[in-house]
C-alpha cells in the first residue's frame, strides 16, 4: 500500500516534504492543502514542486518523474532564427503582456470542462510576477495582436 500525500502545515513557510516521498500513481502526488502565498509559492518551486488542482478542490503539490523545464539563462538564438524572426512580421517579447498570456492559457479548449488555472491560480502568479518571480514569454502577429505565450 502506497502511503497518503503530506497534509501540509498551514504556515507558509512551512516545509515540503522531500520530492523522493512523491506518490507513483498518480505520478507525482506529493502534498494536499496549504496556499499560494508567495513564500510557499518560492519554496515550492526551488524544490521542484508545483501546485495544480482544479476548482473546489484542495491545493495539490506535484512533483511527476518527468516534466519539462525551460531554463533561459542558457538561451541563445542563432543569427539564422533571428532573422527569420525580424522577417516574419511576429514580435516575441518578454513580460509585456503576463495577465494576458495568463488569461489566455486558462481558456477552456475544446474538449475540456475547465481550466487548473483558476482565479486564485491567476492571482498568485500575477502576484509572483509582480515580486520578479514569474515572467511570460508572449507573441505578437503584425497587427500587434497577442498570437501565443507561456509563462512560469
Amino acid at each position: 500500500m502506497q502511503p497518503l500525500p503530506v497534509l501540509l502545515d498551514k504556515a507558509p513557510d512551512a516545509p515540503f516534504p522531500p520530492v523522493e516521498h512523491a506518490l507513483d500513481d498518480p505520478d507525482g502526488l506529493l502534498a494536499v492543502g496549504g496556499d499560494l502565498a508567495p513564500t510557499r509559492f518560492l519554496n515550492a518551486y526551488r524544490s521542484g514542486i508545483f501546485p495544480w488542482y482544479s476548482e473546489g478542490e484542495p491545493i495539490l503539490w506535484w512533483s511527476p518523474s518527468r516534466r519539462a523545464v525551460f531554463r533561459t539563462d542558457g538561451v541563445h538564438l542563432s543569427q539564422r532564427l533571428r532573422r527569420r524572426l525580424r522577417h516574419s512580421g511576429w514580435r516575441v517579447r518578454a513580460d509585456s503582456a503576463f495577465g494576458q498570456v495568463v488569461t489566455g492559457c486558462a481558456a477552456p479548449r475544446t474538449g475540456q470542462s475547465g481550466t487548473w488555472i483558476t482565479a486564485e491560480m491567476q492571482a498568485a502568479y500575477a502576484r509572483m510576477h509582480h515580486l520578479g518571480h514569474a515572467h511570460s514569454i508572449e507573441v505578437f502577429d503584425g497587427d500587434g495582436r497577442l498570437v501565443g505565450g507561456l509563462f512560469g
